[in-house]
């Protein structure tokens, strides 16, 4: 693999079925002739307004199919793409931008606000809207408007013949500590990614993926290249609305569906409270990652959806995806096994190997893993060894059949008098009670053990604190038990949909502030 450029994936599926669709999305289908089309169109357009091999390029969008024929566009010349995160803050977006290098901004006219602050902060030279309107507002940036320029290219482009190591595409960590970091993801890491993904999920031409993820985020942009490895096809949706998620399952014959758990969870409410009826007959079955998933929520998705769920583990700079269970290999709870061609280690503080059953600090190693964090070269060598493993700082244990569970970040770990508590484990014993729909466990100051768990939970029945708190104690360790329990009506989610952890610390700091809770 010393010359391959990934885009090649959208080319392969192309010379093998090109009338074959590929995305269907915003009232249109798209083939993979016409895909490739596009893609070379777009590759034609940045190359004509400078952009070289090598150079990033900024790209802020919401759920548009324009989004991936961009990207694959710009790898298409070698150059590499920076898909932005549209939820974060406009100063955030300003900061990747700059850390980057990025040399263009592309950006979706929803997005103009946003990519008015970028230019100011930033000091964009160029950028390009993306839009549907014949005169859009760009704000007075003068941007260069995306589908007028991109009809009059031409529809043929030669693959810029990049090495295997070469950059492929730097996304952006959450930057839920500090600022996000950029993840230097290879073609060959992501070649190898998507090949495994599409063994393990045996996906033929003939599946259907249904996205309403973001695009930008890796649950969902994973599941797309393996749409265009594998040569299947995916509707994607403006965003994860449950009706219309399972009206496009229905009238589109979906095969599977990938999420995070507060989507699922979003699914089976509203089939449990809506009266209407839809036909899921051709889901073959559901993939679950980004988060952690509740075992009863799986057991809900099994009951109202009729359909397995298959859990996996990931994160951007780790292959993404790392773990997956598959058909005829899942355990309720458990992430899965590794991808073929991924090794895991599960260490102590000393980075020795712990036994089987032994919660410790999950390593991976694979093509995928990132080849450092951009301009981060301190970063870069406390968390990826020498010989090139990965130190997730996730917690996990492994049993004696091999799938590996994840109990929570290592940051996350409660020390409440000298006993390990983790969050996972806490949240696991309190969705079992009736009434508690959702639950996310975090820790506060306490005199005597150093730190304690506290709750935050959403019930679908009201139920007193103090009878969650007995129900706890009955089923689990009196020490991890919740020394409060806070009501919410729903958990803040960030652009992904999982549990927005960093703003509920916020929320529980403001009010322990208040008094609320000090006698914990």
């Amino acid at each position: 693999m010393n010359s391959y450029n990934f885009a090649d994936i959208i080319r392969s599926s192309a010379a093998r079925a090109p009338l074959s669709p590929a995305i269907i999305a915003q009232g249109r289908t798209i083939n993979y002739g016409e895909l490739q089309s596009r893609t070379n169109q777009a590759g034609n357009l940045f190359a004509g307004l400078g952009v070289e091999p090598g150079d990033r390029v900024a790209v802020l969008f919401i759920n548009d199919f324009r989004f991936l024929e961009i990207c694959f566009g710009l790898m298409t010349i070698g150059a590499v793409p920076v898909p932005m995160n549209s939820k974060l803050g406009a100063d955030t977006l300003a900061y990747i931008y700059r850390d980057s290098g990025s040399r263009l901004l592309v950006y979706h006219s929803s997005m103009g606000d946003k990519a008015k602050i970028i230019h100011q902060e930033a000091d964009v030279a160029a950028s390009v809207i993306c839009t549907t309107e014949s005169h859009p507002d760009d704000h007075g940036l003068n941007s260069l408007v995306y589908d007028e320029i991109l009809s009059s290219q031409d529809t043929q482009l030669d693959l810029y013949p990049t090495r295997g190591g070469d950059l492929c595409l730097l996304p952006y960590t959450s930057g839920s500590t500090g600022n996000p970091k950029g993840c230097r993801l290879t073609h060959s890491g992501q070649l190898w990614n998507v090949t495994a993904i599409a063994e393990i999920r045996d996906l033929q031409q003939e599946d259907r993926i249904v996205i309403s993820l973001p695009l930008y985020h890796k649950n969902a942009m994973l599941s797309m290249k393996a749409v265009f490895y594998s040569g299947s096809s995916a509707v994607i949706l403006p965003a994860p609305e449950p009706a219309a998620i399972f009206h496009a399952i229905g009238t589109h014959r979906a095969t599977y569906i990938s999420g995070v758990p507060a989507l699922y969870r979003m699914l089976v409410t509203h089939l449990k409270e809506s009266s209407a009826s839809y036909d899921l007959s051709s889901l073959k079955y559901a993939i679950c990652g980004s988060s952690d998933t509740p075992v009863e929520l799986l057991e809900d998705i099994k009951q109202w959806m009729g359909i397995e769920v298959y859990e996996g583990y990931g994160l951007t700079e780790g292959g993404p995806v790392v773990l997956e269970s598959r058909k005829g290999l899942h355990k309720p709870g458990s992430a899965g096994f590794p991808l073929p061609g991924c090794s895991i280690r599960i260490v102590n503080e000393t980075e020795a190997d712990v036994p089987e059953g032994t919660i410790g600090e999950l390593w991976v190693s694979n093509p995928g893993v990132a080849d450092g964090y951009w301009n981060l070269p301190d970063v870069t060598r406390k968390r990826i060894t020498s010989d090139g493993w990965l130190k997730t700082g996730d917690m996990a244990w492994q049993d004696d059949e091999g799938y590996v569970y994840i109990v929570g970040r290592k940051d996350d770990m409660i020390n409440v008098g000298g006993e390990n508590v983790y969050p996972k484990e806490v949240e696991n014993i309190l969705l079992q009670h009736p009434h508690v729909e959702d639950a996310c466990v975090l820790p506060v100051p306490h005199e005597l053990k150093g730190e304690v768990p506290v709750a935050y939970v959403v019930l679908n029945h009201p139920t007193d604190r103090e009878e969650i708190k007995r129900f706890f104690i009955e089923r689990g360790p009196a020490y991890a038990h919740p020394r409060e329990i806070y009501e919410l009506d729903a958990f803040p989610l960030t652009g992904p949909g999982k549990v927005d952890r960093t703003r509920l610390k916020q929320m529980l700091a403001e009010q322990l502030q208040k008094g609320v809770g000090k006698s914990i």
